[in-house]
């Protein structure tokens, strides 16, 4: 993702503060303890403003992808990379899991992903919370577990429901995988 960036916008992510998505308490301690091994580290964020900027960039003739562009307050990408393909603990991300449970969020899973792929994927699992307020998703996490790399791409904003197929594959938001069938998860998880 981050090679595509222009670098000028890369060095602009870095020098600015920006408002972060919101995270539930405790959720940064719980993917501290996902993988079963340290990993390197690499992560931005564009803020309102810098996405106005980015917005430019966007093919004119796609009235949905402006809109949906208009909506988002702030993307936060954050990547880790590991040495060795990398051991998902179960137990780690039931902890997750249930963190952002108990904030109100929703969580989608792909349904192809069995317990022993997601611990240890062969192809890349994704996993996507929701925050709504009201009708309106006002925050979204996208977790995505792949065998030496780990994404977690969090955007604060106000998006219709559809506005996300919209925006995939734009902002480093994860294109929507053809192949993945995403549910709701079940109670509880």
């Amino acid at each position: 993702m981050i090679h595509r960036l222009p670098v000028y916008l890369l060095a602009l992510t870095l020098a600015v503060p920006a408002v972060q998505a919101q995270r539930p308490p405790g959720i940064t301690e719980a993917l501290t303890q996902l993988a079963d091994q340290p990993a390197t580290h690499v992560g931005f964020t564009f803020d309102r403003s810098m996405l106005d900027y980015a917005r430019s960039f966007i093919d004119n003739g796609n009235a949905q992808v402006k809109r949906a562009a208009a909506s988002l307050s702030s993307i936060t990408v954050d990547t880790f990379h590991y040495p060795r393909p990398a051991f998902y603990t179960p137990e780690a991300m039931t902890v997750l899991i249930n963190t952002y449970h108990a904030a109100g969020w929703k969580h989608l899973v792909n349904a192809n992903a069995s317990p022993a792929e997601s611990a240890q994927p062969n192809n890349p699992i994704t996993d996507l919370w929701l925050h709504f307020n009201g009708a309106e998703i006002d925050d979204v996490t996208v977790l995505v577990r792949g065998p030496r790399e780990m994404n977690l791409i969090q955007i604060s904003c106000v998006l219709r429901p559809l506005d996300l197929i919209h925006l995939s594959g734009h902002f480093g938001i994860p294109r929507v995988d053809p192949n993945a069938v995403m549910v709701p998860a079940p109670n509880g998880r």
